[in-house]
Parts: structure tokens; C-alpha cells; sequence
């Protein structure tokens, strides 16, 4: 019986990043051998057990063989006969395939370590094409790994277009889909993600309401880089720099989703689009089940982010309007996000990179000032039922409007 340490534990030793969960490979044993040392089975369709100390998991070395369609079709073979070549060659790219046995030699039987060298995504063997679920993890590893400049390899790219192009996508669950989404979220360039599928084809497959955005023309006195899909990966590049928020990010993934329902020959004028984009995001959120506190930012990102620009410009009565609504007297947090991810938005444009955003310290001492307003005071007053209602918006107006008749003489 010989013991390994796999996949990203060993990737993530090698570029000196930090380690965090650590998995083993047993080659050399049975089922019976593992339980008579006390490790307890957990895994169901493949031998895996956790060691009765350390509670790591170590799985028995194994083959795969596809019986179906999807990323649940295979048949697993595990017993002692299995080598450490054939499980290696199994996994997604060479980067994971390669094993440390307990003296601390690395094995590579598939030149893994040369490729984190060279800082390439490789797949390790045609297999590849046989797990779909693997076409979005490369996308992920591409994004996580991007700050170490790595990039996919062009016949793993070639590789994954087959798979695209073959429908085997269509299996993937769409918790299987949101799980990796949510990951990336994580990253800090989650947009190469994004890039990566529409490079291969997967990305109109999985979210074609993303796909649809790339074509799209815009204004390009206020858009330089024209293209409304560029304009997206941009606005949520810039939001993963400003905010590790993943409710955030989501919501500068989706807010433009309505500029690819404007008729072209209204090109490249998108009136409406914020209102427009409302059903897609609706749409893209109940297909592969995005959290609802992600789905509801997402929306009011939409609704609003046109008005959060041209702050500066709307009436007293209106920004109290958006407030109601978004409810920000409850949900105050939704504001700073809101007022984070329409500062992507600005940003998210070529040559506006670095660009500031006065809109967000007015619209929140807006806020600031018509959330001091207190119902005790007009209640003592004598007002009664509906008109403590209206009382406290007119009051919360007129302090708004004072608030923006100093600024606008302050500005001019």
C-alpha cells in the first residue's frame, strides 16, 4: 500500500501558493484493507474514506469508464491492481496530475510540472472531452490562476469547442453550472471566466444572455470600446477590484443584459435597457438557481443604475422615489452595493479605468440626511395613520433638496 498527495494540493505547493485542502491517493489496497485500519467509507460511487485521525479524505486509486451522457455517466473500477499512471491520467489537466508520495518525491508521469512552468492549462489526456462539467472548470482555473499569468492551451481550448459543439453541455444540472459561477465570483479576474467560454463556445450554451451582449454596439463618445459584451467583462473586472462582494460582481455581470433586446435599428442607442434587462436577469437567475439576495441586487442594478449616474440631475422627490422602492431605509447595505457596482460601470470603459465617482458620497449623504428624519416627532405633532407617511416623505424631501441646492452652488 503507497500513499500520495494529489491534485491541488501539490499544483498549489508548487507555485507557492497556500495549501488548503489536502487529498490522498492510496494505490495498492481494497475496500476491506481501508476499513480493517479504521478509515471510514463515505464515497458512494467510488471508494473514498476519511483517515480515522486526521479526518482527510484518501481514495482509493481508480479507472473511469463513460456509460452515458454528462458528468455522471462513467463507471469507476478501483481495486489494487490500479496504478498511479492510470489515476493520474483520469484527471482534468496535467497541472493536477501530478502526486507526491510520502518521502516528498513528485511523481509526473504527464509533464504537469513543466506546464506550471510554463504556466499553461493542458488537458492530460482525450478523456478530457468525456466529463463536460470539465469545460467549465478549465474556464474557472483560468480565472483563479489568472494573477499567475496563466492561460489555456489551444488544443485544450480546440478541445473544449468540440465539447461545446456536441451538446454534452446540455447535461450539466444547473446547481453543477451555479456552483462553479459562484466559485469564480471568488476570484480576482473573475471576467477570464467568461472570456474562456465564449472563446470555446460554451458561453452562449450555458448563459446565452451573457453570449448575446458581445456584437452590440454603444455610443462611442461615452463607450470607447463599443462592443457591449467587451463593456460587460470590463464593468465586472473593475467590480472584482473595488469589492470582493459576489452579490456585487454578479450584479455588474448582469446589468446590461438589456442593451441585447435593442432592436438594431434603434444601434447604438439603448433607451430603456435598464427596464428591458429586468426579464433576461429573471430569466437567467431561475434557470440555474442564483441565491435570491444575488438575483434581487442584480435587478435593482438594472432598474437603476441609469439614474444613480445622472443623480446630480434628479429631482429631490425622485432620488425618495428610489429609495421607497429599493427600500433602502431597511436594507441600507443595498445602497453601498448598489453605489459600488454603478462605479464598475463607469470604470468599465475604455480609458475611464481610473475614473472617480462623485455620484456615490451625494446619493448616500442624500441618504444619510432623509434617513435622520424621525417618525417620533411628527407623530407627537398629532399626524395620524396615512399622513405620517406623507408627513415623513415631505420632510425627507426637503431636506434632500436643501442638501442639493448647497451642492449644486458648491459645484458652480
Amino acid at each position: 500500500m503507497q500513499v500520495f498527495l494529489v491534485g491541488g494540493a501539490v499544483r498549489d505547493k508548487l507555485l507557492n501558493l497556500p495549501v488548503k485542502d489536502k487529498d490522498y491517493m492510496v494505490v495498492g489496497s481494497t475496500v476491506e484493507a481501508m476499513l480493517d485500519k479504521g478509515f471510514q467509507q463515505v464515497g458512494k460511487d467510488f471508494p473514498v474514506f476519511l483517515h480515522p485521525k486526521t479526518q482527510q479524505e484518501y481514495a482509493l486509486a481508480r479507472t473511469e469508464r463513460k456509460s452515458g451522457r454528462g458528468y455522471e455517466g462513467f463507471v469507476c473500477h478501483a481495486d489494487e491492481s490500479v496504478t498511479l499512471e492510470q489515476d493520474l491520467l483520469r484527471r482534468d489537466l496535467t497541472i493536477n496530475a501530478i502526486a507526491e508520495d510520502e518521502s516528498g518525491k513528485l511523481h509526473d508521469p504527464y509533464n504537469g510540472i513543466k506546464d506550471l512552468e510554463s504556466r499553461i492549462l493542458r488537458h492530460v489526456s482525450a478523456a478530457f472531452s468525456e466529463d463536460p462539467l470539465r469545460v467549465l472548470r478549465v474556464a474557472r482555473f483560468a480565472a483563479r490562476f489568472a494573477p499567475q499569468g496563466f492561460t489555456v492551451a489551444s488544443e485544450t481550448v480546440a478541445l473544449m469547442q468540440q465539447m461545446a459543439d456536441s451538446g454534452e453541455l446540455k447535461a450539466l444540472t444547473a446547481e453543477r453550472v451555479w456552483q462553479e459561477i459562484d466559485k469564480v465570483l471568488d476570484c480576482a479576474q473573475p471576467q477570464v471566466f467568461f472570456e474562456v467560454l465564449r472563446q470555446c463556445g460554451a458561453l452562449k450554451e450555458i448563459l446565452p444572455e451573457i453570449d448575446a451582449l458581445f456584437g452590440v454596439p454603444q455610443p462611442e463618445k461615452w463607450h470607447p470600446e463599443i462592443d457591449s459584451g467587451i463593456h460587460t467583462m470590463m464593468v465586472l473586472e473593475q467590480a472584482a477590484k473595488l469589492t470582493t462582494d459576489k452579490a456585487v460582481r454578479f450584479a455588474a455581470l448582469t446589468h446590461d443584459l438589456g442593451k441585447a433586446l435593442t432592436p438594431k435599428d434603434q444601434w447604438p442607442k439603448h433607451h430603456g435597457h435598464g427596464q428591458k434587462g429586468l426579464a433576461p436577469i429573471k430569466q437567467l437567475c431561475s434557470r440555474i438557481r442564483v441565491p435570491n439576495e444575488l438575483r434581487d441586487l442584480a435587478l435593482l442594478m438594472s432598474d437603476q443604475h441609469q439614474n444613480i449616474h445622472n443623480a446630480f440631475e434628479l429631482r429631490a422627490e425622485t432620488l425618495l422615489k428610489i429609495f421607497d422602492k429599493a427600500d433602502f431605509w431597511r436594507k441600507p447595505q443595498r445602497l453601498s452595493q448598489l453605489l459600488v457596482c454603478c462605479h464598475s460601470d463607469i470604470r468599465g470603459r475604455t480609458g475611464f479605468e481610473d475614473k472617480d465617482y462623485p455620484q456615490a458620497e451625494y446619493v448616500t449623504q442624500c441618504f444619510n440626511l432623509a434617513s435622520e428624519i424621525a417618525v417620533k416627532p411628527i407623530v407627537e405633532a398629532g399626524y395620524k395613520g396615512a399622513d405620517i407617511k406623507q408627513q415623513l416623505s415631505k420632510q425627507r424631501i426637503e431636506v434632500i433638496a436643501e442638501y442639493k441646492a448647497a451642492q449644486s452652488k458648491a459645484r458652480f
